[in-house]
């Protein structure tokens, strides 16, 4: 059985994983044993440390999502980390998987996002509202294949579902997603989305990190390996911070 925890990046501050669709990052009420759970457990138990490990997560994925996940080790990296988040000083890639086609090869998706706290969705405006924060994303199609098409999307800021509402509102559910106008499930409950790459400078070293998350381990998804641009030419983000 492959590992829950797998680690991508770790040193004294940061612990980088993969994390598994269907797993939480933090408890809620089900009670379920979470990622945050069993990276402390990892932590514990690969430097042998006796009392309470810190790890905190720095961001959220949605359950059903997979892909990087940043927990920091240390208080210090986590107010750290914190900001670089805060100030958008951090590139995010996902990769999702829709079956209508989209109706523009790229483009940016502009919305309003007021959350249901009770029913836990999230409803796109238009115009602004009160209680709606504004929510920017930039998405490309990378390629059709069995009838399906992968798109690159990069969310420019950070709002609950936020992929998964504008990728519904763009006309184009992401493959499984129930909650957000797909038809049909997945037999695993997850949504094809997944945190491909993330790019930020560290927060102690002040060295750039880039992180790529392997597709997670089904036939569905990796056979859209050979769409992968990436494989061929990354991304120029030498000038993000400039």
């Amino acid at each position: 059985m492959e590992s829950i925890v797998q680690p991508l990046y770790e040193d004294n501050h940061l612990l980088i994983v993969n994390k598994p669709a269907g797993y939480l990052v933090q408890g809620d009420h089900t009670g379920d044993k979470t990622l945050l759970d069993y990276c402390k457990e990892y932590i514990a138990e690969k430097y042998n440390k006796p009392g309470a490990v810190f790890l905190h997560p720095v961001h959220r994925l949605d359950r059903p999502v997979s892909g990087v996940l940043v927990f920091a080790r240390t208080s210090k990296a986590l107010e750290r980390m914190n900001k670089i988040f805060a100030s958008r000083k951090i590139q995010k890639t996902y990769w999702a998987i829709v079956k209508k086609r989209p109706s523009q090869q790229k483009g940016k998706l502009v919305s309003w996002l007021k959350k249901d706290g009770a029913k836990n969705t999230v409803t796109a405006y238009a115009e602004p509202i009160d209680g709606a924060q504004k929510a920017e994303t930039n998405f490309k199609v990378l390629g059709k294949l069995n009838n399906h098409y992968l798109v690159e999307l990069e969310p420019l800021t950070g709002r609950p579902h936020q992929l998964r509402v504008h990728m519904s509102e763009f006309g184009c559910p992401i493959r499984g997603d129930l909650k957000y106008g797909f038809k049909k499930p997945n037999e695993d409950k997850s949504i094809n989305l997944h945190a491909r790459r993330l790019y930020f400078e560290h927060p102690v070293k002040k060295e750039p990190i880039v992180i790529v998350a392997g597709l997670p381990n089904e036939q569905f998804w990796e056979q859209f390996l050979t769409l992968d641009e990436v494989k061929v030419k990354e991304k120029n983000i030498n000038n993000m911070f400039s």
